[in-house]
C-alpha cells in the first residue's frame, strides 16, 4: 500500500514538473525556412553560402537553406559583372546578383552576400558609411570586412519574421559612395 502511495506520489510530482515546464515560456515557433538557388552564382557559390551562414548564425526566426532537389527556391542567386543588386518580390522571395564590379574594386565578397541576402530579408540600404552596419553597404570604406549585421539589423529580421509583415517588391543595386 505504503509503495502505491509512493509511487502515485512520484507519477503526480513528475506530471506536475512537466506541466510546469512545459508552461514555463512562451512556445518557440520554428524559423520560417527561407531556400535560395546559388546554382548561377558561378565563382561565388562558396560566398553565397557564406552569407546564407552568417544570418543564419544571428537571426532567430528565419533560416536560409540551399534548394532541395524538387523544390523551387524562395531566392535566386546570380553573377553577372555588374554591381550587386536585389530584386524583391515580397518579404522572402527574389532574386540577386552578386556582381563582379564590386568584387573587383575590392569589396568584400562575404560582406556583400550578407548584404545583398538582408535585401531578401526586408531591409533596405543604410548608407551611414559605418563598417558596423551591414546594411551601409558600400557606403562603408573598401577595406571593411564586417560581414554580420549589427544588433538592430538583426532584430529588424526577427520582427520582420514574427509574423506575416508585407514587404512591398524593391530593387536595391550596390553602388559606390558619391
Amino acid at each position: 500500500m505504503m509503495f502505491r502511495r509512493l509511487a502515485a506520489a512520484l507519477v503526480s510530482a513528475v506530471l506536475l514538473a512537466g506541466v510546469q515546464l512545459a508552461g514555463a515560456g512562451p512556445a518557440m515557433a520554428a524559423p520560417r525556412v527561407l531556400y535560395y538557388d546559388a546554382s548561377q552564382a558561378q565563382e561565388f557559390v562558396a560566398v553565397v553560402n557564406q552569407g546564407a551562414q552568417i544570418w543564419n548564425s544571428r537571426a532567430t526566426n528565419v533560416r536560409l537553406e540551399p534548394v532541395p532537389a524538387g523544390r523551387t527556391p524562395n531566392i535566386r542567386v546570380y553573377a553577372d559583372n555588374g554591381w550587386p543588386r536585389a530584386y524583391t518580390t515580397s518579404l522572402g522571395n527574389g532574386r540577386w546578383y552578386m556582381g563582379r564590379e564590386a568584387v573587383n574594386d575590392g569589396y568584400y565578397p562575404p560582406r556583400i552576400a550578407a548584404h545583398e541576402f538582408g535585401h531578401l530579408l526586408g531591409l533596405p540600404d543604410r548608407r551611414t558609411g559605418l563598417c558596423a552596419d551591414l546594411m551601409s553597404g558600400s557606403s562603408a570604406p573598401v577595406s571593411c570586412t564586417n560581414a554580420y549585421p549589427n544588433a538592430q539589423e538583426t532584430a529588424q529580421v526577427n520582427a520582420n519574421f514574427r509574423g506575416a509583415t508585407a514587404v512591398p517588391a524593391r530593387t536595391f543595386v550596390w553602388q559606390p559612395a558619391a
